[in-house]
């Protein structure tokens, strides 16, 4: 049976973390200066949790951490450079990290994006959604081990459920670019990543986990026209779109990277703050069996890894 816990949908990140004490762990939050990832990040930090914000944009990065310092009086908030897009800012990254790492939150994302490639020719969409994010959790993997029971979470999003990670063409060399497709093959490969990498680690006491935060209006839609996209899926008979807050669309988040309902889970899918179902024909909740394939995870671990030249 799938996982439940008492929150769902309208539950918020100060409710599913309510009572729970992070003081001395350290958490990570990818693209923690913007939308979700600043709720997440401020729930962490209102735990007592010490939190680095990773963030391209540095300067919206130390605004956040010093609105998340007076909002919580936790000092402990700080800010790291990083370009998912970018491998060598990923590599700097991790090798500046020093010691243990207990959470890390695995948040930042396009959405939908014009075309647009890498200097190796990548994807922009999978390179910063999948491979930045795995290279990153690889280069951090000694200090997640080295904490004695981690977490990691990776955000993938509904949008998994228009495409499977299309191994043939991944980066859309030979078929015509979709931003949509390519949006929801990155997040495919969020849920893939989460189902390998807990399947590797667990004896390691690191544990994975993927999301669905819901729909939440933040800059991620930037290149999307999201009410067409909304009167779209209405038209084509999908339920009316519910909205969360940025509270509500972070709480999932929180409740894998913190709470004890989540202890000893790993390689899952949650939504609403609860296991999620298998996903019905023609609805825009629950998860795609491709998504949790261990078979098509194993392929896509090994694929990332020849495409970063990483050797485990």
């Amino acid at each position: 049976m799938p996982i439940t816990t008492p929150f769902g949908f309208e539950s918020t990140t100060a409710e599913v973390l309510d009572g729970v004490d992070l003081t001395g762990r350290r958490a990570v939050v990818t693209g923690g200066a913007s939308g979700i990832g600043v709720e997440t990040a401020r729930a962490l930090a209102a735990a007592g949790a010490e939190v680095t914000l990773a963030v391209r944009d540095t300067g919206a990065g130390d605004r956040v951490a010093a609105d998340i310092v007076a909002a919580t009086g936790n000092k402990q908030v700080r800010v790291g450079p990083l370009d998912l897009a970018d491998q060598d800012s990923v590599r700097a990254f991790a090798a500046a990290w020093e010691g243990r790492l207990h959470i890390l939150v695995n948040n930042a994302g396009l959405m939908a994006s014009p075309l647009a490639r890498t200097p190796q020719g990548w994807e922009m969409q999978f390179a910063t959604n999948h491979l930045g994010h795995f290279a990153l959790a690889a280069g951090l993997l000694p200090a997640l081990r080295a904490a004695g029971g981690a977490r990691v979470v990776a955000l993938s999003s509904s949008a998994h459920l228009r495409s499977p990670v299309v191994f043939d063409d991944i980066h859309f060399e030979r078929r015509e670019y979709d931003p949509w497709l390519a949006y929801g093959q990155s997040k495919t490969a969020d849920v893939l990543f989460a189902v390998e990498a807990d399947r590797r680690w667990a004896g390691d006491g690191i544990r994975v986990n993927a999301l669905n935060p819901g729909g939440i209006r933040t800059n991620l839609q930037r290149h999307v026209d999201i009410d067409a996209v909304v009167r779209a899926a209405t038209a084509a008979g999908a339920a009316p779109m519910r909205w969360k807050t940025p509270q509500q669309g972070a709480a999932t988040s929180a409740l894998l990277a913190a709470s004890p309902l989540a202890d000893g889970v790993g390689g899952r899918y949650y939504e609403d703050c609860r296991e999620a179902e298998p996903n019905r024909p023609g609805t825009l909740t629950g998860v795609a069996a491709y998504a949790l394939d261990p078979e098509a995870a194993a392929r896509l671990w090994d694929v990332s890894l020849a495409t970063l030249q990483l050797t485990s």
